[in-house]
């Protein structure tokens, strides 16, 4: 092998290490996407919930602001399925009961 094909092998080399290092550092810090699942429930207990008046099922709610149907699941806060729980804004880092409602929920616009 001659002085000129070690150097070239020795480039391709040194690319493909940066490349490599270059694509793991990337993938290692992209952001974990949180499922719904993986997001604790609020309870009704919760100090931010007790302020928003928050209750996992809006049929019980005794609040005069609460207007039949509203619902968690109908909120421009709340990004989850319809039925089950779903991340709600309003709790980051928790999620909330779609048959739920707090005094801050606001009609999703269509």
């Amino acid at each position: 092998m001659s002085g000129h094909e070690d150097i070239a092998s020795r480039r391709r080399f040194l690319k493909l290490a940066a490349g490599t290092a270059a694509a793991a550092v990337m993938v290692s810090g992209l952001p974990r996407v949180a499922r719904a699942d993986d997001l604790p429930h609020v309870s009704e207990a919760d100090p931010t919930a007790k302020a928003l008046g928050y209750v996992e099922d809006a049929s019980t709610s005794k609040d005069p602001k609460r207007k039949p149907g509203d619902t968690c699941v109908n909120c421009q806060f709340y990004t989850g399925a319809p039925s089950g729980y779903g991340p709600c804004q309003l709790f980051p880092g928790k999620s909330v009961s779609a048959k739920g409602w707090c005094i801050s929920h606001t009609a999703k616009q269509a």
